[in-house]
């Protein structure tokens, strides 16, 4: 028991505890929003708190273990990580909840909260892709080397899409996947080939597209004219919108927002739309400073990623950038109107045990490359192949 205590103690002594600090103060002021967002709610703020101080702790304690884990341990077995990520999504069909049109949801009777297989298979892409690029890094912007890359996309994309038709989740992958490849430096002409295959294609897809719900919402935010009354797609975004500039500069005050401690006013108060629940009791003082949090938050994991000289290592770090820049500017756009409104969470903000333990799992990978920036001198020149998959 003891070289396990001694391993965990030395993890926390040697991994990036101002990452840790950071995401601390974010979950802290997290939960004090969400305690304000949710005190006018039927459950009331004791209802969320004893789920998400609790998902938090446990959080901690994953980004702790995971910080003493190699990286390289998780790069050689890829294979195990594939089978992991599509048996994941595979659960969605038997025990998948359906909440809000989407199956995103594992509903555990011994849990406290459901489980969304796509945020832990985020990570798990996030090590499968930096494992890939890594084994050709000297060939990574060849034809074959870019067929594997969006070969183990596609598998993870459509699996998520077509199971759980939750667009918002299945996004994040393209997201990591652009800026990995990109960071790791696959040739510019690839990027520019696809974006103009996008610019062809999109519009043949929007036109044989059914003309359902999720079109509309995209519709609208070129043509507001679409919806005048606000009563369709627009009837959340734009109660959003005012309550995020009803605060003003400094707010309405805590616990004191019109929208927010209205019960039904906002909806999502406590999730997807608690970015307009701050702006309307905390004002525009308070959106700042939580950008400004998670941008720090950002900015860490970039410098731990360029201060490491192993392209595995500095890979999973842009990784997870990349999965909380879009996860972010999604949310925030939402609230802003300027984004679809596709159901996802602003991070360390919003509630959601799943989503807080699974965004310090992520973050531990960074951490546990800041205390092994690079690969142990036995390691560095002896290395077995990893080209398959």
């Amino acid at each position: 028991m003891r070289p396990y205590l001694q391993r965990f103690t030395e993890a926390f002594r040697k991994g990036d505890l101002i990452l840790l600090l950071l995401c601390v103060v974010a979950t802290a002021f997290g939960c004090l929003m969400i305690a304000s967002a949710t005190n006018a709610s039927y459950d009331g703020a004791l209802h969320y708190l004893v789920r998400q101080i609790p998902a938090a702790l446990l959080g901690i304690l994953a980004y702790i273990v995971i910080s003493s884990i190699d990286a390289e341990f998780f790069s050689e077995h890829r294979f195990w990580l594939v089978i992991c990520n599509v048996g994941l999504l595979l659960l969605l069909i038997p025990f998948g909840q359906t909440i809000s049109g989407n199956r995103s949801w594992l509903n555990f009777p011994f849990l406290p909260f459901n489980i969304q297989p796509a945020e832990i298979c985020k990570i798990l892409y996030i090590l499968t892709m930096a494992s890939v690029m890594t084994s050709r890094q000297n060939k990574l912007s060849s034809v074959p080397s870019v067929i594997i890359m969006v070969g183990h996309l596609a598998l993870i994309f459509g699996t998520s899409f077509v199971i759980s038709s939750d667009m918002g989740v299945s996004l994040i992958f393209i997201f990591i996947f652009i800026g990995m490849t990109w960071a790791g430096g696959v040739n510019f002409l690839w990027f520019a080939g696809a974006g103009a295959a996008l610019a062809v294609f999109i519009p043949i897809v929007w036109n044989i597209m059914p003309d359902n719900y999720m079109k509309l919402r995209i519709a609208v935010l070129f043509d507001p004219s679409l919806d005048p009354l606000a009563t369709g797609p627009l009837y959340h975004p734009v109660r959003a919108m005012r309550s995020l500039t009803g605060g003003g500069l400094t707010g309405q005050g805590l616990f004191q927002g019109h929208r927010t401690q209205t019960q039904g006013a906002l909806f999502a108060q406590h999730t997807d739309y608690i970015f307009a629940a701050i702006g309307e009791e905390l004002g525009f003082v308070g959106c700042a400073l939580v950008l400004i949090l998670l941008c720090a938050i950002v900015a860490r994991c970039i410098w731990v990623g360029l201060h490491s000289q192993d392209m595995l290592r500095r890979l999973i770090c842009f990784g997870a950038a990349s999965a909380l820049i879009f996860q972010t500017i999604v949310n925030v756009g939402m609230c802003l109107g300027v984004m679809p409104v596709i159901g996802l969470t602003l991070p360390f903000i919003s509630y959601g045990g799943s989503s807080i333990i699974t965004l310090y799992a992520m973050l531990g990978l960074v951490s546990g490359v800041y205390a092994r920036p690079a690969p142990a001198s036995h390691e560095r020149y002896i290395r077995p192949p990893r080209e398959h998959l």
